[in-house]
């Protein structure tokens, strides 16, 4: 079944609705479609360089609008929909326990998910269970999927075919390397920042004083 939904997507890199078709599986691949959009994505900019970074920006918007359907799912209809959707990725017995690490890291996680290739559906449908606060997802969503889609638009546009044979090859190792880069430079400017604060001066002593004797 994958094979064909993946040559299926392929065929529609040549539709003269390309752009529509690749808003669309952008959007249902953040809450529940299992091949990702840059299936899609390569061979559209490779096709038409001048428009690449246009289609990264279709990419990146409805991925994070899909995201919001993804949190929806796990919000309203996790029991009837979300578990069917994570028993297909084989993660609904381990959920659980995922869902209490994703209380404490979950802006990371969705940033990991958005940028590298774990399944990014999985995530937002867990930030919906958990509640995660809107902004956070939607912020991450935008820098992660961002990221992602608009670096591998620079380098097909600017490298083109042999790129492409290079991100087919090695896409998962890639953006992998790359997530933990950024992450890790997120943490280290969180950290220096912190580590600079100038500490606030100890409060001045107060003096008490007794009423002057007539």
């Amino acid at each position: 079944m994958l094979t064909r939904l993946y040559q299926w997507m392929l065929a529609k890199a040549a539709h003269r609705h390309a752009d529509r078709w690749l808003a669309v599986i952008s959007f249902m691949e953040s809450s529940f479609f299992p091949i990702p959009p840059d299936v899609l994505l390569a061979p559209m900019c490779l096709s038409q360089p001048k428009r690449a970074f246009y289609y990264a920006f279709v990419c990146t918007a409805a991925s994070v609008l899909g995201a919001l359907l993804g949190y929806a799912i796990g919000y309203f209809l996790f029991d009837t929909i979300g578990q069917a959707i994570l028993d297909f990725y084989g993660l609904g017995d381990k959920f659980s326990a995922f869902s209490d690490n994703f209380n404490e890291q979950g802006w990371l996680i969705v940033f990991l998910a958005g940028f590298t290739p774990l399944p990014f559906k999985v995530i937002t449908i867990a930030a919906g269970v958990t509640a995660m606060p809107l902004y956070v997802l939607i912020g991450a969503s935008i820098v992660s999927r961002g990221a992602r889609f608009f670096l591998e638009a620079a380098l097909l546009w600017k490298f083109g075919e042999p790129m492409k044979r290079l991100i087919d090859r090695h896409f998962g190792l890639i953006t992998t390397i790359g997530g933990i880069l950024l992450v890790g430079g997120f943490i280290a400017l969180r950290y220096l920042g912190g580590s600079h604060e100038a500490e606030s001066p100890p409060p001045a002593p107060t003096v008490e004083t007794s009423p002057t004797q007539q």
